[in-house]
C-alpha cells in the first residue's frame, strides 16, 4: 500500500516552508514532490494532514527510560509514549540507569528482552564503560561486544552518583576513547570534574548547607570547565570521537567550539533546561530542578542560545531522567533528593516555540540539531533525520500556531512533573508517523491515539 500525504508543508531552508505532498511505500518515504504535481495512483491511500507543518522526526539521543530495574520512575511504554506524543520518532536510551546496566553483550541482551515489546517508537542504545568494567581485565573485549552488536555509541562518567555505574578517573576515560576510536564508536561523556565537586561538596555539607543553591555551588562552571579541558587533550591524542552530553555553560561551550575548529573530533549537546532555566529557577522551584549539571546563569543561557543558533552545539537532547514523584524529589535533604527531570515530549515543542517562534534559531537550524545531526552522530544517517526519498518514513506533524500550556498531569511519561509546569509554548505536535505509520494522534476533540506497544524497532549502529 502506497500512502500519499496531502495538504501539508516542509521546510524549504531558514525559516522557509512550501506546499508539498510525501508519499510513502514500505515505510520509507517514496517521493517527496510540490504539492499538486501529481495524481493519484492505482490503490494509494490518501492522509489529509490539514495544513500541519510536517518535520523530520527528532531523534532523542539523550534518555533515561530506566527499564529494567528502575521503573518506578519510568519505563520503556511510558517514556516511548512521550516520545510520540512529542513528536520523538527515535530514543537513545542511555545504559546507566538500568539494571544490569549496558556494559557488554549478555547485558545488551537482558535489555532488548525487557523493552522490545514495549517500544511506540524506535530506539537505540547505548552501551557503557564504568568503574566496575575495569575491574574485569577483559573490558576491552566487552566494550567490542557492544560495538559488534550494534551499540548507539558509548558513555563515561568523569563524575557519577551511582553505585551501579561508577564513574572513570581521566587516565582510564584515555584508554576507553583509544579503544572506542578502534571500533569507530563515539564516546559521550559526563563532564564533571570529581576533584573540584567533591571538596566543595564536602566543605558545603561541613557548615550544613542545605539549599539548592548549596547543590549549584559545588558544581560550579570550573567543574564543568576543568573536565572539558582534559576530555578535549584525550580526545586529541587518542582521535576518538567524543561528544559532550547535557553542557550547561558558555565558558566550556567555548573550549569546545575552539577545539573543534583547530579540528578535534569532539561536539556537545545541551538541553532544554538550559536553555530556558537559571539558578534563580532551581532557587525558586527547588528539587523539581534539580539536575547535574546545575542549570547556570541567564549568560550562560543566552551562550548557550547562541550556540545553537552558530552550530557550535551539534545537538539537543533531553536527558529525560525522571524521578518517583514525589518521593524521590521531596527526601529532606537537596543532597538526597533525585536529580533528573523529564522532558522527551516537550523537546520538540520547545524548541520550535522558544528557539524558531522566538526567533533564536531558525526552521532548518531546529531540524539541523535534533534529527539531522543526532541521526549523523549516531550513525544512522543513511535511514533517518530527514524528510529524503529512500530514508525511513518518520515525520511529526506540527500545528506552527497553535498556543497551548505545559501541564504535568497532560504529559505521558510515568511521573507527572515538569520543571515547565505552566510554561506557554506556541506550536505543538498533533501526529507523530513512524515508518509512515501513525503512533500518536491528538483529535480535534482531544482524544489521542496510539498505536500499540511493540509497534518501534530496535536499531543498530551500522546496520544497513
Amino acid at each position: 500500500m502506497r500512502t500519499r500525504f496531502v495538504n501539508l508543508r516542509i521546510p524549504a531552508g531558514g525559516n522557509e516552508t512550501v506546499a508539498a505532498e510525501i508519499v510513502v511505500a514500505d515505510g520509507l518515504f517514496e517521493e517527496i514532490v510540490p504539492a499538486g504535481n501529481q495524481t493519484a495512483a492505482g490503490g494509494e491511500q490518501w492522509v489529509n494532514l490539514r495544513g500541519g507543518l510536517v518535520l523530520p522526526g527528532a531523534i532523542d539521543g539523550h534518555v533515561h527510560f530506566d527499564d529494567p530495574g528502575f521503573t518506578h520512575r519510568e519505563d520503556f511504554a511510558s517514556g516511548t509514549a512521550a516520545a510520540a506524543a512529542g513528536g520523538v520518532t527515535c530514543v537513545v536510551d542511555m545504559p546507566c540507569t538500568s539494571l544490569p546496566p549496558v556494559i557488554d553483550a549478555d547485558s545488551l541482551a537482558t535489555k532488548l528482552r525487557a523493552i522490545q515489546a514495549k517500544a511506540h517508537v524506535d530506539f537505540m542504545l547505548w552501551g557503557g564503560v564504568s568503574g566496575d568494567s575495569f575491574d574485569r581485565p577483559d573490558w576491552r573485549e566487552r566494550l567490542a561486544e557492544l560495538a559488534e552488536g550494534g551499540a548507539a555509541a558509548l558513555k563515561v562518567y568523569c563524575l557519577s552518583g551511582m553505585s551501579s555505574f561508577t564513574a572513570l578517573d581521566y587516565d582510564r576515560i584515555d584508554r576507553v576513547l583509544e579503544a572506542a576510536a578502534g571500533h569507530g564508536l563515539p564516546v559521550g561523556v559526563h563532564a564533571e570534574d570529581p576533584t573540584i565537586v567533591g571538596e566543595l561538596t564536602e566543605a558545603i555539607r561541613a557548615r550544613g548547607g542545605d539549599r539548592p543553591a548549596d547543590w549549584a555551588a559545588a558544581r560550579p562552571v570550573l567543574a564543568e570547565v576543568a573536565a572539558v579541558r582534559r576530555i578535549i587533550e584525550g580526545c586529541r591524542a587518542t582521535g576518538a570521537r567524543v561528544h559532550i552530553v547535557h553542557l550547561s555553560s558558555g565558558a566550556a561551550l567555548e573550549l569546545i567550539a575552539a577545539a573543534r575548529a583547530d579540528g578535534v573530533a569532539i561536539s556537545a549537546e545541551t538541553c532544554p533546561h538550559y536553555l530556558e532555566h537559571t539558578l534563580d529557577d532551581l532557587i525558586r522551584q527547588g528539587a523539581l530542578l534539580k539536575t547535574a549539571p546545575v542549570v547556570k546563569s541567564a549568560d550562560d543561557r543566552e551562550r548557550l542560545w547562541a550556540g545553537a543558533a552558530s552550530g557550535e552545539l551539534f545537538t539537543i537532547a533531553t536527558d529525560h531522567a525522571p524521578a518517583q514523584w514525589p518521593e524521590e524529589k521531596h527526601t529532606g535533604s537537596i543532597w538526597t533528593d533525585y536529580g533528573g527531570v523529564p522532558g522527551v515530549e516537550t523537546l520538540l515543542p520547545y524548541l520550535h516555540s522558544e528557539g524558531v517562534t522566538a526567533g533564536r534559531i531558525t526552521l532548518e537550524r531546529m531540524v539541523e540539531l535534533v534529527a539531522a545531526n543526532p541521526a549523523r552522530l549516531f550513525g544512522i544517517d543513511h535511514r533517518k533525520g530527514a524528510l529524503a526519498e529512500g530514508l525511513d518514513a518518520d515525520f511529526a506533524v506540527l500545528d506552527p500556531e497553535v498556543r497551548w500550556t505545559v501541564r504535568a498531569s497532560e504529559l505521558h511519561n510515568l511521573n507527572r512533573y515538569t520543571p515547565f509546569k505552566g510554561r506557554e509554548l506556541t506550536g505543538r505536535v498533533r501526529a507523530c508517523y513512524v515508518r509512515g505509520r501513525a503512533v500518536f494522534e491528538r483529535k480535534a476533540d482531544g482524544r489521542e491515539l496510539f498505536a500499540p506497544a511493540g509497534s518501534g524497532r530496535w536499531v543498530r549502529r551500522g546496520e544497513p
